[in-house]
């Protein structure tokens, strides 16, 4: 049966039980939705817009495990419905349907599962089923028919297709290439390869897995002792590796933005979670490539942007440019703030091109225009990660391993992604590009991804292999962990989220949040008990075989699929690739020089160049405390940053830095150019982190790793695949030269779209570039903000040694134009030596500011320098600047690669010495000046003048129009009128020193502790420390890094996971503070903390250990965030008010990220009492950290204020400006920010610059504070 609850909004929340519900189980269900009332009756009149019927949504899976953590039985779904007036009324068509009255059917699909086909003609299979089989792989598997002596099933064929398509099996990078009838020596993959071949570097691990790993340091792993149960945590040294990894997912991006987005991202993260035999994601990438957005002006504005209107927008296929933007980058950040991976670096290009009669093809004039334009969008998710050493590598299986599977239910959903993605989009009907379409729930993948940690963590690592679900679901997940041992799968044992799933549609789909693991059978109990810890469902699917074959049973015994694994994989003919060579010829930009400040104001909104604060204001940039550099910069706090760095411990010294380029502009007209700029580009992206150095491995350069990912429409007309091989030639060549080796990276290859009418928009090809490092210290990383020094000046550093060139710059696309005349890097070893240069310079400390060269030019380069500032500009004269011309236009303009850096003059001489001993060419261009706000500009007889101010606005504008798509109630405008407002202060105590002396602070403790014995916990309550406990429920990921807080802060720390507090094996009495800690707990389905709130309420020994807790005079309790929300809806700060605090949607109805400022009025808490009157600089990241406070401001115990009343700095729209709130005993306390995120000052987004010696911020006392009050209150 289906019951109807009404939401005080006036939603319908749908319940489906299977049992007439008593009374009690309505209260509860009515105070789990928000209030709400049930009504009364079987069917809803009206129209109503709500969920697919046949997908059970993310939302029903965590809403209904809500209600089993709170004891509730038999509810199978629940799906909310909103009133619409009509039934035009608008939704989303990819996930939602127009419903005409609600009734008991609305779950009902009348679908029965398909029967295993065995199919008779593979030809026509192929075309139905969208499969983009060649005639060669067909013919492979009439040959398999034979040898088995029987049809195929349908299992088989589509399995086939997807574990063979060109999107997992990369046959044409593995193919043979005839380029103007001459076979080339070397496929695409061996010349990718010849990289690491030559300069190995410090790689352990390429090409074998889906990640590449190189080896890092020693560093401080921080973990329980036994994650089976609460335990205490402990430090110890491990040998680490480091990861990189960059995944595209164009063709779901495409087709349904946010959803292909958010599993883009969560399937790359997975990727570096199966790593080896286990590895841990810690900080991701994003670039988002669409056709022109077309964003309009609101009304009585002007509208700037003539450059979208020089070509006529398509009758898009599925979306808008504007909105796969909005909902593509809504969808990736979703994803990684609830996973809890944050967001360090990105990227974003907007293009589209026509061809006109000034281009020339082969010499010859075009007679029909092509139009270029990426109307198959780029979606890359990228990311770095770490592990242990001694998990890098894969084990061998072994007959009687056990196969598992955790994480989530099937669907029918992502089935054959692999094959849709491999062709042209538009190619297939929408029925089959829809089934494509995935389902994305991070806090599944969460939990799934908490076990991997765990066993990861243990001294003794039970996985064999492991493998993450993506392409082709089981089928080739399972059959990759198995390798050539063989396994057999049981399909009872898999879960089942559809009944109606055929056996074809249970082996394949593509559902996401998925691992498959292989186990030794003697670790499986330990390891069961930590995934029902962690509440990630696990099940036992099958086992290795030793038989080179691969089966999947079903309960009856028949086998829908079973074949040999040799079988599976193919020995389908090789790929041949036949093309001649192409010369395009791109008509040259045109322009005066008195036309300067027009041409800027359009580049400055060019969305390549604008301000991309509208993509980091929405993504975590903070979570696992661990970022020492994300792209946030400065007093004002713009993102500005192209370098991305994180600590691999909490000591803020060893860590991971990474970078991204690309440049497919100048690619058009040279591949081999844009291929060489791409790598240029991210390396001087990542050149301001200090690049680890050994005397084995001396050289920085030559100690990045890269990913490369190509994005080509190949076959779409002649050329194109003379230019992969000439653009995968040319980075092959660049990277060997420089000692560079891409270990990793992928291949998306049918990069262009089909309209009904039998248009082809083919979109340019494109190489993005990831590079990672290891890097010597977090906190030496150089911000690209400059530092308002008159005693100090800023150089320029060519690394291209190319003359200025304005081809395929975003000068040249604002004026509608290529342009063939586009720069290069032209000696691959003056490259490498400016770029170990700088890192030299940097390793010195003389390096104040820098700023590579790219989208933009030098104008753009040296206003970014100033924007971040409250105050101060520069004066710029570039008389030394080597050009062959007096052309103002193409200094400024050119993107050849190159720096800008500000050194102080005491160092001038000796800077001097260094360039000309090292062979670096420099020039001096321009000081800064304190007292302006201008950028004037000098080349010879010219002189010109930049408003700094004014041109950050307009640079700011296109972020803004974007901004207005998703934050809603006028916030976007708002952010616009007040980002400039509202810069960050802070003010410390003036006894503060900084040091971890002054708290009797040592992060070395662990080193003279005794190693724990069999009886670690007596050796922990026997110390004398306080105890603290962190407490998190699912969906919980802000705990480590609170634990390590409290851990400094001189507490040993327990994991106390909800779990435990249920089943009663974990009860409290032996600690003295707890902490819930943030993130997104049942992915704040039905309400942040409400799920949280009621496995307390509504457990019995959950809730008499937290009373127990509570009724005792000794205890402390702190909410961050998740854990803020948690007490306020348990009432656990004013239970005597009549009127009760709540905590609700942002204003903007958006997740906010910022690191902003709070003031900390006078106060009686324990934890923030003694820095009562301080400023001090704190991350927010939270979707719902609105303070609704009914009684008067006096009657609250406010411990923290944001520094502004106005949005953005009240990031949220609080009441009385309100970050935190405490108990009048000032015993217990609640607070939205993460003060654990700012502890360190390399944590802090922006730190006062004469204190760079501090080891900690003001933020640890509040800590130390409560342990202190603890060891004066204990009983």
């Amino acid at each position: 049966m289906i019951l109807f609850f009404k939401t005080s909004k006036e939603n319908i929340i749908a319940t489906e039980m299977d049992h007439q519900p008593s009374e009690q189980e309505k209260q509860e269900l009515c105070w789990l939705f928000g209030d709400a009332t049930l009504v009364d009756a079987d069917h809803l009149d009206g129209y109503f817009v709500g969920p697919r019927r046949e997908m059970i949504t993310p939302w029903s899976t965590n809403a209904v495990e809500i209600t089993q953590n709170m004891s509730l039985s038999g509810i199978q779904r629940i799906e909310e419905y909103f009133p619409v007036k009509s039934a035009d009324a608008d939704h989303d068509p990819m996930l939602q349907r127009m419903y005409t009255g609600l009734d008991q059917t609305i779950f009902t699909v009348n679908h029965e599962p398909e029967p295993i086909k065995y199919v008779e003609n593979l030809e026509e299979y192929n075309e139905q089923e969208g499969l983009a089989l060649s005639p060669e792989e067909i013919e492979y598997l009439h040959k398999i028919e034979k040898q088995n002596g029987r049809p195929l099933t349908d299992s088989e064929i589509f399995g086939f297709a997807q574990i063979n398509s060109e999107h997992c099996r990369h046959k044409i990078f593995g193919g043979t290439f005839i380029i103007d009838g001459e076979e080339r020596p070397s496929s695409l993959f061996a010349l990718i390869k010849k990289t690491t071949k030559e300069n190995p570097g410090k790689i352990l691990s390429a090409y074998k897995d889906n990640v590449a790993f190189a080896q890092g340091p020693m560093v401080e792993q921080f973990a329980p002792e036994d994650q089976s149960t609460s335990d205490w945590f402990r430090v110890k040294p491990i040998e680490s590796v480091i990861s990189l990894k960059a995944e595209t997912h164009n063709f779901p991006t495409t087709v349904e933005p946010f959803n292909g987005a958010a599993t883009g991202t969560g399937g790359e993260i997975r990727d570096r979670m199966g790593g080896g035999v286990g590895s841990w994601p810690i900080a991701g990438t994003a670039v988002y490539m669409t056709s022109y957005p077309r964003l309009h002006a609101n009304e009585g504005e002007s509208d700037t942007r003539d450059w979208e209107k020089k070509i006529e927008p398509r009758k898009w296929l599925y979306q808008s440019p504007e909105q796969i933007l909005v909902k593509a980058s809504n969808g990736a950040s979703d994803f990684g703030n609830k996973f809890g991976q944050p967001l360090i670096v990105g990227s974003l290009l907007t293009f589209e091109y026509a061809t006109s009669d000034k281009d020339t093809t082969d010499g010859q004039a075009s007679s029909t225009s092509q139009v270029y334009g990426y109307d198959k969008v780029i979606m890359l998710a990228g990311g770095v990660g770490y592990g242990k050493k001694r998990d890098c590598l894969k084990k061998e299986p072994q007959k009687g391993n056990e196969i598992v599977v955790v994480g989530g239910d099937n669907y029918r959903i992502g089935l054959g992604g692999g094959s849709v993605s491999s062709v042209d989009t538009g190619r297939y009907s929408n029925g089959i590009e829809l089934n494509a379409v995935q389902r994305a729930n991070p806090e599944m993948q969460k939990r799934a991804y908490n076990l991997v940690r765990a066993l990861v963590e243990e001294d003794t690592n039970p996985v064999v292999s492991i493998h993450d679900h993506g392409s082709a679901g089981h089928l080739n997940c399972l059959s990759e962990l198995v390798e050539d041992c063989g396994g057999e799968i049981d399909m009872t044992k898999l879960p089942i989220g559809d009944a109606t799933l055929s056996a074809k549609e249970i082996i394949a789909n593509e559902s996401q949040e998925r691992m498959g693991l292989l186990i030794d059978e003697k670790y499986l109990a330990h390891v069961q008990a930590i995934a029902d810890r962690e509440r990630a469902p696990m099940y036992v699917v099958g086992h290795t075989t030793g038989d080179a074959h691969f089966s999947f049973v079903q309960a009856d015994g028949v086998k829908p699929f079973d074949l040999d694994v040799a079988q599976m994989f193919g020995h389908s003919p090789k790929t041949i690739m036949k093309d001649e060579t192409v010369q395009h010829h791109y008509d040259d930009v045109t322009y005066t020089q008195d036309k300067l400040d027009e041409y800027l104001d359009a580049v400055l909104q060019l969305e390549a160049v604008a301000c991309k604060d509208w993509l980091t204001n929405k993504v975590d940039r903070s979570v696992t405390g661990k970022i020492a550099r994300q792209q946030t910069q400065g007093q004002i706090q713009l993102p500005l940053s192209d370098c991305g760095v994180v600590a691999l411990d909490y000591r803020g010294k060893q860590g991971i830095a990474t970078a991204l380029g690309h440049a497919p502009q100048a690619g058009m007209a040279d591949a081999a150019a844009g291929s060489v700029l791409s790598v240029a580009e991210s390396l001087t992206n990542i050149v301001w982190a200090p690049i680890a150095v050994d005397k084995d491995h001396p050289f920085p350069v030559r100690n990045i790793n890269l990913s490369a990912n190509w994005m080509w429409p190949c076959r779409s007309q002649k050329g194109e695949d003379a230019r992969l091989y000439a653009g995968v030639q040319a980075l092959s060549d660049f990277c060997c030269a420089l000692g560079l080796n891409v270990p990793t990276g992928k291949d998306s290859l049918s990069l262009s779209q089909q309209y009904p009418n039998g248009d082809k928009i083919i979109a340019p090809g494109t190489v993005i570039v990831t590079s990672g490092a290891e890097v010597s210290d977090v906190r030496k990383v150089v911000s690209p903000v400059m530092v308002n020094d008159k005693n100090s000046s800023l150089y320029y550093i060519d690394f291209s040694l190319c003359e200025q060139r304005l081809g395929g710059s975003a000068f040249a696309q604002t004026q509608g134009k290529i342009g063939s005349d586009v720069p290069t890097v032209t000696d691959p070893e003056y490259f490498s030596d400016c770029f170990n240069g700088i890192q030299e310079l940097i390793r010195k400390g003389w390096v104040m500011a820098g700023h590579d060269i790219s989208a933009g030019g030098l104008i753009t380069t040296l206003l970014e320098m100033t924007f971040a500032n409250v105050e101060g500009g520069m004066h710029v004269n570039l008389h030394d600047l080597k050009s062959d011309s007096d052309d103002l236009v193409k200094l400024l303009f050119a993107e050849n690669p190159g720096v800008v850096i500000q050194v102080s003059d005491q160092h001038k001489k000796e800077l001097r010495q260094f360039f000309e001993e090292n062979g670096i060419g420099y020039a001096k261009i321009a000081y800064p000046t304190p007292e302006t706000r201008t950028i004037v500009v000098k080349h010879g007889d010219a002189e010109h003048t930049f408003d700094i101010n004014k041109l950050r606005d307009t640079w700011f504008r296109s972020s803004y129009l974007l901004d207005r798509d998703q934050s809603m109630n006028g916030m976007a405008r708002k952010r616009m009128l007040n980002y400039k407002k509202q810069p960050l202060e802070m003010h410390f105590s003036y006894n503060f020193t900084g040091k971890f002396s002054q708290y009797g602070l040592n992060p070395d403790r662990w080193k003279e502790e005794a190693r724990p014995t069999v009886g670690g916990a007596d050796d922990v309550m026997a110390n004398g420390r306080p105890k603290a406990a962190i407490i998190r429920e699912k969906g919980t990921n802000g705990d480590r890094e609170m634990a390590y807080t409290l851990w400094l802060a001189g507490f040993d720390v327990k994991d106390v996971m909800m779990t435990d507090l249920i089943s009663g094996r974990e009860t409290l009495d032996e600690v003295n503070m707890i902490v819930f800690c943030g993130g997104f707990s049942n992915s704040d389905v039905l309400g942040s903390a409400k799920g949280w709130a009621g496995a307390f309420l509504y457990n019995p020994k959950a809730k008499e250990a937290l009373d127990r807790f509570y009724a005792r005079k000794d205890t402390l309790s702190l909410g961050i965030c998740n854990g803020c929300q948690l007490m306020v809806e348990l009432n656990l700060i004013n239970p005597e008010h009549k009127h009760r605090a709540h905590l609700t949607h942002n204003v903007s109805q958006k997740f906010e990220s910022a690191f902003l400022g709070l003031s900390i009025p006078q106060n009686n808490s324990v934890m923030l009492g003694s820095l009562s009157g301080n400023k001090l600089g704190i991350w927010v990241a939270h979707g719902e950290g609105r303070f609704y406070l009914p009684e008067p401001e006096d009657h609250y115990n406010i411990v923290a204020k944001y520094n502004y009343a106005e949005y953005p700095a009240n990031p949220n729209g609080s009441d009385y400006n309100v970050a935190g709130i405490c108990s009048a005993d000032g015993r217990h306390l609640a607070m939205m920010p993460h003060p654990e995120r700012a502890i360190f000052p390399w944590q802090n987004a922006w730190y006062p610059a004469n204190r760079p010696e501090d080891d900690v911020t003001p933020w640890i006392e509040a800590f130390v504070n409560a342990r202190r009050w603890i060891e004066q209150h204990k009983a």
